[in-house]
């Protein structure tokens, strides 16, 4: 994700000399990410599960490179029968953590716990798997917004009313919009989201994902802070953010991140020339 701060500056302009001004940014010591969220797809054949646990340092806001960490114990654990499902690092991804059994479908009521053991101390969070109602329908739109040159796209689905629902919508390119269900409670409801950047032609995957209230807050704190610039909301975000994840061993050194599970429903949308 990139690493935002905002600096300002006053700049006297002399005519024969320029001074050099070093700014001391402090730094605190590393703290441990863990962006630990997986995404069930029920209406597919097969149905999939996707995501993982990825482990990370927090750096300093100039560095350009994020610290993965390799060297933990990962696994989750079934509260309600204390199966446990263990993870390994990818080959192909330093410091991501998918489970060895790919038969790994979370169910729902059902109590998941993650524990996360690195460095001598080991980090906690549980959560249950929440549902979502399917997207019915997308559309492209001709509407606008400020510069007259966005991209209108309309999502359509139906709230379902037996409940009160969070949602978190995922609009590709690290897009992402979070909303709950107060004002369409168990209706039919469409949406307007407009793409920024050219476009047009390109393939894009739009997702609907449900999630719970902590989770909504948690996520719109996160998008805010990251001012939808390109980078992904979901890693490291710039300000300290704690999510429902706790250090057991050693409460002062708390992580960020956040474990969640989500059921999940996809649609795949092309956007034409206008």
């Amino acid at each position: 994700m990139k690493k935002i701060i905002y600096i300002l500056v006053f700049t006297l302009v002399f005519t024969s000399c320029e001074d050099v001004v070093d700014v001391d940014v402090p730094e605190g010591e590393p703290r441990l990410v863990i962006d630990a969220s997986f995404e069930l797809y029920n209406n597919e054949s097969p149905i999939t599960v996707e995501g993982g646990v990825k482990l990370t340092l927090s750096a300093p806001f100039f560095d350009e490179e994020v610290p993965a960490v390799s060297d933990a114990t990962v696994f989750i654990t079934n509260l309600n029968d204390n199966s446990i499902i263990n993870f390994s690092e990818s080959i192909n991804e330093s410091g991501l953590f998918t489970p060895d059994a790919i038969d790994f479908i979370p169910e729902f009521d059902t109590t998941y716990q993650l524990t996360v053991i690195y460095n001598n101390e080991t980090y906690i969070a549980t959560t249950e798997l929440i549902p979502t109602v399917p997207i019915d329908n997308i559309e492209q739109g001709d509407g606008t917004l400020f510069d007259g040159d966005e991209t209108e796209i309309i999502i359509f689905f139906t709230d379902d009313g037996n409940r009160d629902d969070f949602y978190l919508f995922d609009f590709d390119f690290s897009l992402f919009l979070a909303s709950e269900d107060r004002f369409y409670q168990g209706q039919p409801f469409n949406f307007s989201y407009f793409y920024e950047d050219m476009v047009a032609g390109r393939d894009v995957t739009i997702k609907i994902l449900g999630i719970d209230k902590r989770y909504f807050e948690y996520s719109e704190l996160l998008i805010a802070q990251s001012e939808q610039d390109g980078g992904n909301p979901f890693q490291t975000p710039p300000a300290i953010l704690r999510g429902n994840i706790i250090n057991t061993t050693n409460q002062d050194n708390y992580p960020l991140g956040y474990f969640n599970l989500s059921e999940a429903d996809r649609f795949e949308f092309t956007i034409q020339e206008e």
